[in-house]
């Protein structure tokens, strides 16, 4: 998911996919405690996708005031 992507996203939508991401990246820990996962740099692509939508609720809720 790129960053038009994200802006392109209402607010609801954009809590939705935190909610996801954050289920993704839990699941995705969990299984690479138990045995690797095939590809580990999922964790820390998640991890960057979920700080972006973070930043851009940020952004919003800033731009509110």
């Amino acid at each position: 998911m790129k960053n038009a992507d994200i802006h392109g996203l209402s607010m609801d939508d954009l809590q939705e996919k935190l909610y996801e991401l954050e289920e993704k990246l839990l699941k995705l820990k969990l299984n690479h405690a138990v045995s690797e996962i095939e590809n580990p740099m999922q964790i820390r692509n998640t991890r960057r996708l979920i700080a972006r939508v973070k930043t851009e609720i940020r952004k919003r809720e800033l731009a509110e005031n």
